[in-house]
């Protein structure tokens, strides 16, 4: 059965999709087109009640909540495509404890930025140079202990790609290059420092990630 994912432009269902690639799942996708509010849509709050994407639907099972989608099917599947879960029990806590640190300590600082900077005047609200400010601090602090870790090891969770990697290219690849409706200018925050700029061109260059720049 082909996995359905809703809303292949848009940051979170790329992490997705990504791990999807890597696990050699098949895939199709299903556009939703947030400016218009179609993750709004009666029929599409019977998939996520609370009007965000991603879904997945695989089979008559439907999942959403990105990171716990990736979990999963880097668990279904683990005895093929990329190792994601780590090998070890000490391996996998480590991914986990990334994981953690991404969704609450990079994720929304650098959320806020692309919604001030990027959606502001898309969505109808003027930019908080205030937020931007504050957003940037707080971002900055989490990268200099990012520094920090990479200067140990290649990757977050050790000398292995694994899900704490992947959940940061979609977001990170905003910060970087820049969102398809506009550029945060913000991409100094991972030049700068050495070991998370190395690390971010090796996770970006995989070709995963390259196949989900080109849907």
């Amino acid at each position: 059965m082909v996995v359905k994912v809703y809303g292949p432009v848009y940051a979170s269902p790329k992490r997705v999709i990504a791990c999807l690639i890597e696990k050699q799942v098949e895939f199709e996708t299903v556009e939703v087109d947030i400016i218009k509010g179609e993750h709004k849509h009666p029929e599409f709050l019977k998939l996520q009640p609370f009007g965000e994407l991603p879904v997945i639907q695989d089979g008559d099972y439907t999942l959403y909540e990105s990171r716990a989608i990736i979990r999963y099917y880097a668990e279904k599947y683990k005895s093929q495509g990329t190792e994601l879960l780590g090998s070890t029990m000490e391996e996998k806590g480590l991914v986990e404890q990334w994981l953690e640190v991404e969704a609450h300590n990079f994720h929304p600082p650098l959320y806020e930025l692309v919604i001030q900077i990027v959606f502001s005047s898309k969505l109808g609200f003027p930019l908080d140079p205030k937020v931007v400010q504050a957003s940037e601090e707080k971002l900055g602090k989490v990268l200099d202990i990012y520094e920090e870790r990479l200067s140990r090891s290649k990757y977050l969770a050790g000398d292995f790609f694994s899900l704490a990697d992947l959940s940061h290219l979609p977001f990170a690849q905003y910060l970087v290059e820049g969102y398809p409706l506009g550029k945060l200018g913000k991409e100094y925050m991972i030049r700068d420092r050495k070991h998370v700029s190395a690390w971010w061109d090796n996770i970006s260059s995989r070709p995963s990630w390259k196949k989900v720049l080109q849907l």
